[in-house]
């Protein structure tokens, strides 16, 4: 794993967009369904603030699973500033080079740092895409991340890999004219 290139740039981009996106969230869209069956708008954007919060802990060497599933709350409902304070601060920790080899345990495992930062870019990059087309913002994220992440994810969750334990469903075909960021999203078991 540790032949991965550094994802942390086109984490940041991805985090980027996600913060475009949850800035534009109006509140009567709280309670739209997204297409990841589980989160309905106000709870994405509470997972998409718990992606940061565990990705920051990871790097501080704790346990990602000592942070919920989902964020319940932030003061105001204000979930892009609560979001980019937590962004802010996982940077800063994953700022440090060596922490890229360092081990590190994520609910899928322990591996490389590098390889737990590719796990997070696919959720910040699909879920980005899940609040995009819930509602109704452009669904089509940075595309050279989307396009990493897609190579990756192929290699490492592969197709015949789903099932019993693994949270991804089967890969959804992609329609003709779906672009990289709904392709990925395609591969992990969403679609519209």
């Amino acid at each position: 794993m540790t032949q991965q290139p550094d994802p942390r740039p086109l984490y940041r981009d991805a985090l980027a967009w996600a913060q475009s996106l949850i800035e534009n969230v109006r509140p009567d869209q709280f309670g739209l369904p997204t297409p990841c069956p589980e989160f309905d708008v106000r709870t994405m954007l509470g997972h998409l603030v718990t992606v940061v919060e565990r990705s920051r802990v990871v790097g501080e060497g704790g346990s990602a699973l000592s942070v919920p599933l989902v964020t319940p709350e932030v003061p105001g409902d204000d979930w892009a500033l609560a979001f980019g304070a937590g962004v802010q601060k996982m940077l800063s920790v994953w700022s440090d080079d060596g922490l890229l080899d360092t081990v590190v345990t994520v609910p899928w495992g322990t591996m490389p740092g590098r390889a737990a930062l590719w796990g997070y870019l696919d959720e910040a990059v699909v879920h980005g895409w899940d609040l995009a087309v819930a509602t109704g913002q452009p669904p089509e994220g940075p595309a050279h991340a989307a396009e990493a992440t897609l190579a990756v994810f192929k290699q490492t969750l592969p197709a015949d890999q789903r099932g019993e334990g693994v949270p991804f469903g089967p890969p959804v075909d992609p329609a003709p004219d779906a672009g990289p960021t709904e392709r990925l999203a395609n591969w992990v078991g969403h679609h519209r």
